[in-house]
């Protein structure tokens, strides 16, 4: 009996159950962000009210997602430590910061291992690192599930960017860094796009008006954006970029080790025996 695994790391393969709970998690997630934009002036909008219920969805289907992989790539106790472990150390990075400015070292670690692991891995670790954060740093309340939506979204995407078994080297980390910085203003809109609708006493120009069209609405919203976080989301990017090029190429190569070492997607062969 041997084991073959390929010299070069490779992302965890996504099979079809895996691509249908990520597919229909992604759902429940963009209506939960954006139902309020739909909703009528006599609604009674509070995602207060919505969070308790995104979450009770959220978990069995982080669940669901983790399983299918298990069944459609062969994981093993291995993979779930490994993601345990970045876990725990992208929970303990997220505080390093404590905020000032959009300074969240967390999510250049996000980009890197959802590079290396691949988006539907990407995905759990964001989401269970986020939840994971909120419990070490006491910031649970009605935004968590949120939180933990966009930030695995964010780490997805990084598993979704092109040539993963043959880009390397400085190409790659440029890639890498240039889409830490999108994504970390993506992850700031989405964000806002949750707070912008409970927030009262906003200047008329930015604040959120129930029943009125979309397109007036998002106008709006553009600018509380700009008003706002912009200089939040400035910060998160320049620190997730200056991070993945100075450390990426050592990150990468443990991550890639590690992933190596854990044999994931692993092919189990039997050989005939010698005589």
């Amino acid at each position: 009996m041997s084991g073959t695994n390929g010299r070069g790391a490779r992302p965890v393969r996504l099979g079809p159950r895996a691509v249908a709970a990520l597919v229909l998690i992604s759902a429940i997630g963009v209506a939960a962000f954006g139902w309020p934009l739909l909703a009528g002036p006599d609604s009674g909008l509070a995602h207060s009210q919505d969070a308790p219920w995104l979450f009770a969805a959220l978990l069995p289907l982080l669940v669901g997602v983790v399983v299918a992989m298990i069944a459609d790539s062969g994981l093993d106790a291995k993979a779930v430590a490994m993601l345990g472990v970045l876990a725990a150390v992208g929970a303990a990075l997220r505080p390093l910061g404590a905020g000032t400015a959009g300074l969240e070292p967390m999510f250049f670690l996000m980009v890197l291992s959802g590079r290396v692991l691949g988006p539907g891995f990407g995905f759990v670790l964001g989401s269970v690192t986020m939840f994971a954060s909120a419990l070490l740093t006491g910031g649970v309340g009605p935004w968590m599930p949120f939180q933990m939506l966009s930030m695995g979204w964010f780490a997805m995407g990084a598993g979704m960017l092109p040539g993963p078994d043959r880009l390397r080297g400085r190409a790659e980390l440029l890639m890498l860094a240039a889409y830490g910085a999108v994504a970390s203003f993506a992850y700031g809109t989405v964000m806002n796009l949750y707070g912008w609708t409970i927030v009262p006493g906003l200047g008329s120009g930015i604040s959120f008006h129930p029943g009125d069209a979309v397109a007036d609405n998002l106008v709006r919203f553009l600018a509380y954006c700009t008003a706002t976080s912009l200089g939040w989301d400035l910060g998160r990017a320049v620190l997730t970029v200056v991070l993945t090029l100075t450390v990426g190429t050592a990150l990468l190569k443990a991550l890639r080790r590690a992933t190596r070492r854990a044999a994931f997607e692993a092919q189990v062969t039997f050989g005939a025996p010698e005589e």
